[in-house]
Order: C-alpha cells, then sequence, then structure tokens
C-alpha cells in the first residue's frame, strides 16, 4: 500500500509484474469478508490504516460506470459489506451516489451478461458455447460480479424486493455447471497440449462456483432444493476430479519449475486452489444431511 495526499490505495502490479491488487478494491473487499472491524489499524511504512478509512476513499474514487463494468465487482462488494439499504455518500466530483440505485443496475447488469445461458437453459440445450461473450468476458468468469451482487440481499428488504430476479440467476449458474464443464471436458479430448491450462481453468470455474453458492446461502439463508444440493455436491466431484488429475500431472510438485515456464498460470493455479479449497469447506461445513450419489461427470 502506498500513500498520496488525501488518498489510500493498493499499486495494481508491483515493479516486476507481480499481481498486488489488479481488480479495484480487492484487497479492501477482502478485509471486510473476513470480518475487520471499520476501526481496526493495520500499520504500514507511513503509519497506520483502517478499514473505514478505505472505504471513504472508496466512496471518493467511485464512478458509476463500476456498476456495470466486469471489473467492479470488488468495489461493488465492498461497499455493500459497508453500506445498508438506503445510503447515500458523495464521490470524488462532489455528486451524491445513491447506493441502491447502484445495486439495481449491477444486477440488471448481471441478467444481461447471463441471458445467453439464461436462454440457453429455458431451451432444454446442453450447453452454450462460451466464446468470451455476456459473463465469460468478466474476470473469473463473472462469479465475483454474482458475489457482489448476491450479497446485497443479506438485507431483508432486498432479498423480498430481489427474491424472483435472484432465484432466476441462481438456476441459471446452476445450469451453467454442466454447460460449462462439458466444454472444458471436450477441449481436453481435442487438445491435450492444453491439458494443464485447461485444468487449472477447471480448477477457477468449479471452485469459483462452490465458492459463490456458499456464500449466498450464508448470506441470504437460501436453502437448496434437492435437485439444486445434488447440482452443488456434483460440482464438488467435479472439482475433485480435476484436483486428482493436477495433482497426477504433478502441477502441484514444483511451482518454481512452473512459474519459470509459465508465470500467469503458477499464479493462477496458487490463487484458484485457494478459492477452490474455500468453496469446497463451505459446502463440506455446512452439509448437514446426506445427499444422492453424484451422476458421471458430462463428456
Amino acid at each position: 500500500m502506498a500513500r498520496r495526499p488525501g488518498d489510500l490505495f493498493f499499486d495494481a502490479y508491483a515493479p516486476d509484474g507481480t499481481p498486488v491488487e489488479p481488480h479495484p478494491a480487492l484487497h479492501l473487499k477482502t478485509l471486510l469478508l473476513a470480518g475487520y472491524p471499520p476501526d481496526h489499524r493495520f500499520r504500514t511504512a507511513w503509519g497506520t490504516v483502517t478499514p473505514r478509512e478505505l472505504v471513504e476513499d472508496l466512496k471518493r474514487d467511485f464512478r458509476p460506470t463500476l456498476a456495470s463494468s466486469p471489473e467492479g465487482a470488488w468495489a461493488l462488494d465492498a461497499l455493500s459489506l459497508s453500506l445498508k439499504p438506503g445510503a447515500t455518500f458523495r464521490d470524488g466530483t462532489g455528486a451524491t451516489v445513491r447506493f441502491d440505485a447502484v445495486m439495481e443496475t449491477a444486477l440488471a447488469t448481471l441478467e444481461a451478461a447471463q441471458a445467453e445461458l439464461a436462454a440457453g437453459m429455458k431451451a432444454g440445450r446442453p450447453e452454450v458455447p462460451k466464446r468470451g461473450q455476456g459473463i465469460y468476458a468478466h474476470p473469473c468468469g463473472g462469479l465475483h460480479s454474482f458475489q457482489a451482487v448476491a450479497g446485497w440481499a443479506r438485507h431483508p428488504s432486498v432479498r423480498k424486493k430481489w427474491r424472483k430476479r435472484l432465484d432466476a440467476q441462481v438456476d441459471v449458474l446452476l445450469y451453467r455447471l454442466d454447460s460449462e464443464t462439458r466444454q472444458y471436458e471436450t477441449a481436453l479430448a481435442s487438445a491435450p497440449a492444453y491439458r494443464l491450462p485447461l485444468l487449472v481453468q477447471m480448477l477457477k470455474f468449479h471452485g469459483h462456483l462452490l465458492e459463490t453458492l456458499g456464500r449466498y446461502r450464508d448470506d441470504t439463508g437460501w436453502r437448496p432444493t434437492a435437485a439444486q444440493r445434488q447440482t452443488v455436491e456434483r460440482a464438488r466431484m467435479y472439482l475433485e476430479n480435476t484436483v486428482r488429475r493436477l495433482k497426477e500431472a504433478g502441477a502441484f510438485d514444483n511451482l518454481e519449475s512452473l512459474a519459470a515456464r509459465q508465470r500467469q498460470l503458477a499464479l493462477d493455479l496458487v490463487g484458484d486452489t485457494c478459492h477452490a479449497a474455500h468453496g469446497e469447506a463451505l459446502w463440506r461445513e455446512g452439509a448437514s444431511v446426506s445427499t444422492p450419489a453424484a451422476p458421471a461427470p458430462p463428456r
């Protein structure tokens, strides 16, 4: 973290190119989600800083385009963890920001981004091709955007207002599990030279999906139906299978060597393993009843 007059920020990248905060407000969102109180003091080389001060700086830097930007997920998440329905604040230009309206825009953006998947689900198509369109244009497949939007429904008034719309988006996310997994399996069979990058992408998707659904459950009290829970169990099975294949490929044996050859892939492997471990833990610890056996992965 560095300091400028009246501003607090994390560099996006270190001088050697290592990502520090490649997504705006990623660290602040993480600190708030981890439960640090607003007045907790973190020591820096130039003094101390609190989450409250970082939130105030985020408000000053806020721009309306964040509500509809793929890069806005972390900032929206941080603000939603700090504010309540009806909240307003002034940005750095002096304009009044009505956060309810910001989150309405964010929900509409999520709905539009997932529209092609929703149409495929309604039509009963086994998959919707992943071509970098819609939600696939977002970092991490848009799952952080889903978390930011759905997390606002931790407030009962928002949950009541958005219930049907969020139910529809959860259904789309559950449909996406098999739609996307089929395409990864097809790619693995047809492009064996890209096995490791594809397996890391599968790790990213399955881990983030489990994390997203687990957080939605904990934030809002969502109670999956038997069919939905079976889909969650299938995601856990896919994740376990992906980790086993990565282990068989030696991905975890020598990260330094991998980093020397494919630096970003090594960084993704470490980061996405953390997401996957968190997602799996959310459902392993949250499971209170036995579930039906999951079917075999789609091929």
